[in-house]
C-alpha cells in the first residue's frame, strides 16, 4: 500500500441542495470533456432554467464529448451529491472562476448557505491494496485524528483519498512517520512497512488519546450536538469505474450516462477525477442503465452497499476524529458493540458538512447496532 501527496491545492465547496441546480452548469463544465454545438456566439451555454427543470438536452444536438477536454484541467476533483448537500472538491483557481461568479449573483440570503473553502487543501493518494477498505480507513484516520488534524476520506474503486488542510501537510507527515510509514521523499510518497526503532530513530512518542477514547470522543460530541446516524435502506448504491481504453466510443458513452446521472439530481451521487486514472463512481443501482452496456463500467453490479449518513452541518468544519471513530466502532475492537466479533467491513465518503458509510446489504443491522450512541 503506497501513499503519496498529489501535487495540487483544493478547494472545498459546499452547495445546499435546493440550489444545486443553479449550480449544475459549472459542474458539468467541471467533470465532462466537452464541446457542445449549443454554445452562442459568446462561446457561452445555455443558461439553467430552474423553473421548469429543463437543464441540458441529451438528444440530437446536446452534447458531444470529445477527445480534448475543457480548459479546465484537473489534478483531483470530486462532485458528491447526498441527501445533505452537494459537496465539490477542485483546485482553488478553479473554485474562484467557475463557482464564484455563480455565488456572488446570488440575493444575500442564500449567498450565505454556500460556502467555498477560504483554506487551502492538498490530497493524499492511497492505493487500494494491502488492507481491507474499512482497515485502511482506521489504519490510516487513527493517527492524523490523535493529531488533531481534521481530514476529508473518500473511498473509489480504485484508491482511496485523504484531504488534508495544506497548512497541516508537515503534522500529517510526522503523524504518519511516527506510526511506523515510511515517507519516500525523492517521490514524496508513503510506503506502508513498518520499521522497527533504531538509534537513529529516536522512539516513538505515546499518543495523548488511545483510539477508544477519541471513538468515546467523537460519539459523545456527536450525541451532544443531535446527530444520530441515518440509513438509508432505499438507496442501493454501486462503486464502480471507467475502463481504461483508448477508444473514444466507451468514454463517449460513460460522459453521456454522466450527464445524465447530473441532471436527473440525484439522491446519491460521487464522482472522482484525476489525472492519473480512470473517472470512479459511486452511483444508484437503478442508474446503471444510464451508462448504456454493461460492461461500460468496471465493478461487480452485485454488491449492493446501504449508506448510513452523519449530518455534520452543525459541527466546525475542523472538527477532528469523525471518520476514525466511525471506523473504529466498525472495523476495529467491535465486541463491545455487537453480538459478533468479526469487523463490518465499510467505506467511506466525506463530504463538506457530511460523513457517509455504505456497508453491504446483509450488515446494515449490525452497522447500526454498533454505531448507536
Amino acid at each position: 500500500m503506497s501513499i503519496r501527496f498529489l501535487d495540487c491545492r483544493l478547494s472545498l465547496i459546499h452547495i445546499p441542495r435546493e440550489l444545486y441546480p443553479h449550480f449544475l452548469q459549472p459542474i458539468l463544465k467541471l467533470v465532462l470533456p466537452l464541446q457542445d454545438s449549443r454554445k452562442d456566439e459568446n462561446g457561452q451555454l445555455p443558461t439553467v432554467d430552474e423553473e421548469d427543470d429543463r437543464y441540458y438536452s441529451m438528444t440530437e444536438s446536446g452534447y458531444q464529448p470529445s477527445n480534448g477536454s475543457t480548459d479546465v484541467g484537473q489534478v483531483f476533483v470530486n462532485v458528491s451529491i447526498t441527501p445533505v448537500e452537494c459537496s465539490i472538491v477542485c483546485a482553488h483557481d478553479t473554485a474562484q472562476e467557475l463557482f464564484q461568479p455563480l455565488l456572488d449573483a446570488l440575493e444575500p440570503e442564500r449567498r450565505d448557505t454556500v460556502v467555498i473553502s477560504e483554506d487551502d487543501y492538498v490530497v493524499i493518494q492511497v492505493d487500494g491494496e494491502g488492507f481491507d477498505a474499512g482497515q485502511r480507513v482506521l489504519e490510516l484516520t487513527s493517527p492524523l485524528a490523535m493529531a488533531g488534524v481534521s481530514i476529508f476520506f473518500i473511498t473509489t474503486y480504485f484508491s482511496d483519498y485523504i484531504l488534508v488542510p495544506a497548512r497541516n501537510r508537515s503534522n500529517v507527515t510526522k503523524a504518519l512517520q511516527r506510526r511506523g510509514f515510511a515517507f519516500e521523499k525523492h517521490i514524496d510518497a508513503y510506503v506502508t512497512h513498518h520499521r522497527a526503532p533504531s538509534e537513529s530513530q529516536p522512539p516513538t512518542p505515546p499518543p495523548t488519546i488511545t483510539i477508544p477514547e477519541l471513538q468515546e470522543r467523537t460519539f459523545n460530541s456527536l450525541k451532544q450536538h443531535n446527530i444520530s446516524p441515518q440509513v438509508s435502506r432505499n438507496s442501493e448504491l454501486l462503486l464502480c469505474a471507467g475502463r481504461r481504453s483508448t477508444s473514444l466510443t466507451p468514454d463517449e458513452t460513460m460522459h453521456l450516462g454522466l450527464v445524465q446521472c447530473l441532471i436527473n439530481k440525484p439522491d446519491f451521487l460521487s464522482v472522482t477525477l484525476t489525472d492519473t486514472e480512470p473517472p470512479s463512481f459511486l452511483l444508484e443501482r437503478h442508474m446503471l442503465r444510464l451508462f448504456g452496456p454493461e460492461d461500460t463500467l468496471l465493478g461487480n453490479k452485485h454488491e449492493i452497499l446501504i449508506p448510513i449518513t452523519l449530518d455534520l452541518r452543525d459541527l466546525p468544519v475542523e472538527s477532528t476524529g469523525i471518520v476514525c471513530g466511525v471506523a473504529g466502532r466498525l472495523c476495529g475492537d467491535t465486541g463491545g458493540f455487537l453480538e459478533r466479533s468479526d469487523p463490518v467491513e465499510m467505506s467511506y465518503l466525506s463530504t463538506a458538512r457530511a460523513g457517509t458509510v455504505m456497508v453491504a446489504e446483509d450488515n446494515i443491522d449490525r452497522a447500526m447496532l454498533a454505531l448507536q450512541f
